[in-house]
C-alpha cells in the first residue's frame, strides 16, 4: 500500500462564534482560532505529529524511502465572506 504524501487543511470562518475552524484530511486535526495567523501557527505545530501518529504505520517506516515519508501539507485559502465586517 502506498503512503499518502499530500494532506490538506482549510480555515473556515464561523461568523457566529467569530473563530476560524479547520477542515482537513489529517486525522485528529481540529482547530479553532480567533485569527488566521494563530490558526496557521497551530496547524504548523500539530499537523506533523498528527500525520506521523495517525497516518503512518510502524511497518511502513522501515520499508519506505525517506523521500516517501515526508508529506506535503496544502493550505486551501479561507473563504473570507464575512458579512458585516
Amino acid at each position: 500500500m502506498a503512503i499518502k504524501r499530500s494532506y490538506y487543511f482549510k480555515a473556515l470562518w464561523d461568523h457566529e462564534a467569530q473563530v476560524f475552524w479547520s477542515e482537513s484530511d489529517i486525522r485528529g486535526l481540529h482547530i479553532e482560532a480567533e485569527t488566521l495567523a494563530e490558526f496557521e501557527n497551530l496547524v504548523g505545530e500539530l499537523a506533523p505529529d498528527l500525520i506521523f501518529d495517525n497516518h503512518l504505520r510502524q511497518d511502513e517506516l522501515g520499508a519506505t524511502a525517506l523521500k516517501d515519508l515526508i508529506p506535503s501539507v496544502v493550505v486551501r485559502a479561507p473563504e473570507l465572506a464575512m458579512s458585516g465586517t
